[in-house]
């Protein structure tokens, strides 16, 4: 039987980052369909935020 940690991760802890990256890509996905120019560059900004990050812990652990 596994006993329970006391003083672990929080909820808020544990969902930050996601909730940070989901919101940051819903922004970018909203911005692509408002308009052209300045919300093509902001699309295309927060679009490849996940993916910046995905591959900063790819690297990091190799």
């Amino acid at each position: 039987m596994s006993s329970v940690q006391r003083g672990g991760n929080s909820l808020g802890r544990i969902f930050r980052v996601p909730l940070v990256l989901a919101l940051v890509t819903a922004f970018g996905l909203l911005s692509a369909l408002l308009g052209d120019d300045i919300w093509d560059v902001l699309s295309w900004l927060t679009m490849v935020v996940p993916l910046a990050v995905i591959g900063y812990y790819w690297m990091r652990k190799r």
